[in-house]
């Protein structure tokens, strides 16, 4: 299998090559040159299996340059029940991302049970032990750059921390994290790790991120590579959940079911499509923004707009505070006909802080053969959401899984199964919670009293020679 950039003027590379590297060197993103078709038979051969072993069999299909042997303990390593074992609603932590009931067809898909409470960790983990082998294998090491509007940043710290021949760098928009999110990464004293607050909006940071990655001299020199989503391997660790999901919900192969997904950068729907690409029966993916619609307004009219950080909400969903969906170029790659030269030129417009419209395009009547639909959701509409999941089902919601089950409620199919993918566990966001139902969230024992840990931070400005020192300086 190997990759190729969604623009087109890179070479396509095996997947150690692609995975410490982020973007292409022609500012893409990288894609397999197909997606591995999954047949019925196999489907039933999967349907049975454990976490890991589904996680072997799929990611064993785009990752053809690790011994199966090899990759086989790096996917056992990373699914255990103890890596996953912060699980509630009645989960059983032996059943990695089980679905949660809150009625006939309509289920929360458990994605953050992992160390730091998201559904990032559920990549994330492989992510680190992928980096950790093929380093070790090469003799070599990495500095990772990386930009998080939340969950992001601390999943790729407690994946990495400690890990030898790594370096971790995060940005992250200074102050507009929970205070809890804001702990669980500043409060990490290992000395492999640098957090960094830019003061911006999570755009400015991955801009940064962008910018520093399009440097090839500097990116070479100081061996930067990437964890944020724009990291195919994350994705393609992605794309097993809705497998599991898919098989949790249904008795037989015969059936679909709909994913809705809360979706700031794109990444985490990318997988589901990616999914249904390969043949996996998704009758439909409902994308849900919150007050940041970039992709609710582009599934409904066909233009794209991007906005800048002035234009870009502080809202209490933090982690879909994104007006420049990063992923959202592997998905346009697919709706053009996998044509890199349609996609430079969109881009070339992203890139210079302008729209592109394809609801007038060929493009365009293609959007039904992908299933998307989508919706948002504002702050009163998670309040709202949050009090009904727990009145009516006894389930307490985040504020991001709270706008996945608004929109998917919006858009059932009667008699399809409708999975919410859960972003994160409450307890992440205590003030929402507090206001919705006057309650405090339920947090795990051993992550009680972080905010009080002490903290190791530097703030600066969104300043990409600012920051290319700093990495000089701690490399």
């Amino acid at each position: 299998m190997r990759y190729m950039s969604t623009r087109g003027n890179a070479v396509p590379q095996a997947f150690c090559e692609i995975l410490l590297g982020g973007l292409a060197p022609d500012g893409g993103l990288y894609l397999p040159e197909r997606y591995p078709q999954v047949s019925r038979s196999e489907l039933d051969a999967w349907r049975h299996l454990s976490y890991a072993d589904l996680a072997y069999e799929i990611l064993s299909r785009f990752i053809t340059d690790i011994p199966p042997a090899d990759l086989r303990v790096l996917v056992a390593k990373t699914y255990t029940a103890k890596v996953y074992c912060h699980t509630r609603n009645g989960g059983d932590a032996t059943r990695i991302t089980p679905l949660t009931r809150l009625e006939d067809g309509l289920y929360t898909q458990e994605l953050s049970n992992g160390p730091t409470l998201a559904f990032k960790d559920m990549a994330m983990q492989l992510l680190g032990n992928l980096f950790e082998y093929v380093l070790d294998q090469r003799g070599e090491a990495i500095n990772i750059l990386g930009a998080t509007s939340g969950d992001t940043g601390s999943a790729a710290e407690y994946a990495m921390r400690g890990k030898h021949n790594v370096k971790v760098f995060m940005l992250s928009p200074d102050g507009k994290m929970s205070a809890f999110q804001r702990a669980q990464m500043y409060s990490l004293q290992d000395a492999n790790i640098f957090n960094i607050a830019v003061t911006g909006m999570f755009d400015d940071a991955q801009d940064i991120v962008k910018a520093v990655s399009n440097d090839a001299e500097f990116k070479k020199k100081y061996k930067i590579g990437a964890v944020n989503s724009i990291n195919w391997a994350r994705v393609a660790a992605q794309i097993v959940y809705y497998f599991h999901g898919y098989f949790l919900a249904t008795r037989s192969n015969d059936e679909q079911v709909a994913f809705a997904v809360p979706s700031g950068n794109f990444g985490n729907i990318c997988a589901g499509h990616i999914a249904r690409q390969m043949g996996l029966p998704i009758a439909r993916l409902v994308l849900a923004t919150n007050e940041n619609d970039v992709l609710d307004e582009f599934f409904k009219t066909g233009v794209y707009r991007p906005r800048n950080s002035v234009e870009t909400s502080v809202t209490s969903s933090p982690s879909m505070d994104i007006s420049k969906a990063s992923n959202f170029e592997r998905f346009v790659f697919d709706l053009v006909g996998r044509d890199p030269t349609v996609v430079r030129e969109l881009w070339s417009r992203v890139d210079q802080g302008q729209a592109f419209d394809l609801s007038g395009t060929v493009h365009w009547q293609r959007m039904p053969d992908f299933g998307f639909v989508s919706g948002k959701s504002t702050h009163s509409d998670r309040i709202k959401t949050i009090r009904f999941a727990q009145g009516r089902y006894n389930v307490m919601l985040d504020t991001h899984t709270a706008d996945g089950l608004k929109v998917a409620l919006e858009n059932r199919l009667p008699g399809i199964p409708m999975i919410v993918l859960e972003t994160a566990q409450p307890a992440k966001f205590e003030e929402t919670i507090r206001e919705a139902l006057g309650a405090e969230p339920v947090r795990p024992a051993d992550l009680a009293g972080i905010e009080s840990l002490p903290q190791r931070v530097v703030v600066m400005a969104p300043d990409v020679a600012a920051i290319k020192q700093f990495i000089v300086e701690h490399v």
